[in-house]
């Protein structure tokens, strides 16, 4: 179809400007006509883009089931990470979707405007803004599929937006292009492995991608190069492209370890979840470096031509609902108390994040304790305020220690806050937190008059399950209690 021109009205809507013209679509700004009898649609509220897919007479049928799939997905889609979806055209007649136009820069933009790599800083700061909208999406079932640098938008408050959703897939919807494709489907730089054999829907497919995304901006290398075809695109299967701090010397091993880990060639070996990600790139002292962050040389043939026959013999499953996944393997909080607690309250907790970790191998605990501002501005010099966070983070840690984390990441961390309540459900919020354990009191029995309201407030506005915690004594303590 030929670019329009200002002015001109495709059902109802007048054209504004035209703010992008591909390969696949053509992209304008656009406004509710007049209708000429002196009635107006009511503003939107927003600036309203129009996309109309570029469809000739030798476009192969997936042009047309992409738009079909775009068509479905959009107007379920919920929240600030997607453009709010205002119509559509008909497809026998005149394809196209009106949407929500958003300002900012796509990764793209950004790569292409800057010659260098870009700053641990930056990388790390768009990397979890594209992990958390990657993240919102598969809360509401649906893989990408099609994440690359053209497709991730950054607002001016550093908030990410995800785009075009022509190769995704809803698990509550038919998959089109599966019916369609008995082929990859994909952009074939950030094409993940199981994608190149045919399997659609898997979230972790969509954290491959931001690994490539991520390891451009690191390096300016392509992970995996541009190759295109079938043989370059299966050699991902078992294929390690080279560490990033080989080409990079001042890349911090934590990142390394991140980046390495989107790039596991198998999806189980990678992130669980888009949450976990953003969480990492959020705490980078918290990351456990293996050999992965360390290593500066490669991955040797051996291990490359073990991975070749293993994924020469691998039957790929079909893959799990995204909220099914990202429920199996949650990230799970749990509000350590410091002030006026006895032993029993202690174990209890300790008690229930044991068994909530053991029915779910590979979720993530964070283990928080708040302290009061006043606690590390003490005129003692000997209180200084990292003297005081450490004696915090030790506390944590040996409050810990007894559990068996070795099936899961752990990380501590101390907060500041004269609102506990306030600062417990803050942190539950910015980290995409599952679960909160708790105690039914977060402190002693002298204080509850007065905090009791804590866990009750944290109950009413938790953006996630909470549990409250009950004292009880341990087994080896109940001799010693006497019986009415």
């Amino acid at each position: 179809m030929k670019l329009l021109d200002a002015g001109d009205v495709i059902d109802g809507f007048e054209i504004i400007d035209c703010v992008h013209a591909g390969g696949m679509a053509h992209i304008y700004t656009v406004k509710y006509a007049h209708d000429g009898q002196g009635i107006d649609k009511p503003d939107p509220g927003f600036v309203m883009a129009m996309k109309i897919p570029r469809m000739t007479a030798g476009d192969g049928s997936e042009s047309i089931v992409s738009f079909e799939v775009e068509q479905q997905i959009m107007p379920v889609l919920t929240g600030k990470h997607v453009p709010r979806y205002v119509t559509s055209g008909d497809l026998d007649r005149l394809p196209y979707i009106v949407m929500e136009y958003i300002e900012g820069k796509t990764i793209q933009n950004m790569l292409d405007e800057q010659e260098g790599p870009f700053s641990i800083e930056e990388i790390s700061t768009i990397g979890a803004a594209m992990a958390t909208a990657v993240h919102s999406l598969h809360k509401q079932n649906v893989c990408h599929l099609d994440i690359k640098p053209a497709n991730v938008l950054i607002r001016e408050d550093g908030s990410a937006v995800t785009l075009d959703f022509g190769l995704s897939c809803h698990a509550h919807y038919p998959d089109l292009l599966a019916e369609q494709n008995r082929k990859a489907v994909g952009s074939p730089v950030w094409i993940a492995p199981e994608q190149v054999v045919g399997v659609r829907g898997d979230p972790r497919s969509d954290i491959f991608a931001m690994g490539i995304i991520l390891y451009e901006m690191a390096t300016r290398e392509l992970a995996h190069g541009s190759a295109v075809s079938e043989n370059g695109m299966r050699r991902r299967l078992w294929y390690d492209p080279p560490p990033p701090r080989k080409l990079r010397a001042d890349i911090p091993e934590w990142l390394q370890e991140i980046i390495m880990r989107c790039l596991e060639p198998e999806a189980a070996k990678r992130y669980p979840s888009a949450s976990h990600l953003a969480f990492d790139l959020t705490h980078p002292t918290q990351v456990t470096v293996t050999e992965r962050g360390k290593n500066v040389i490669g991955t040797s043939f051996g291990t490359h031509f073990k991975r070749w026959l293993k994924a020469a013999g691998m039957e790929y499953k079909p893959s799990p609902l995204p909220t099914q996944q990202i429920e199996e393997v949650p990230i799970i909080m749990v509000s350590v108390p410091h002030k006026d607690v006895t032993d029993a309250t202690l174990y209890s907790l300790r008690e229930a994040v044991s068994r909530s970790l053991g029915i779910r191998p590979g979720a993530r605990l964070a283990c928080v304790t708040v302290i009061s501002p006043n606690a590390s501005s003490s005129s003692d010099t000997r209180k200084s305020e990292t003297s005081v966070y450490r004696q915090y983070l030790s506390m944590l840690q040996q409050w810990a220690q007894p559990l068996d984390l070795t099936q899961h990441q752990v990380s501590y961390h101390v907060l500041e806050s004269s609102d506990v309540a306030d600062a417990i459900l803050k942190y539950a919020e910015n980290n995409h937190v599952n679960m909160i354990i708790m105690g039914a009191a977060t402190h002693g029995l002298q204080m509850q008059k007065f905090v009791a309201t804590v866990p009750i407030k944290v109950a009413m506005y938790a953006p996630c399950t909470i549990i409250l915690v009950k004292q009880t004594l341990p087994f080896s303590e109940l001799a010693e209690v006497p019986l009415d």
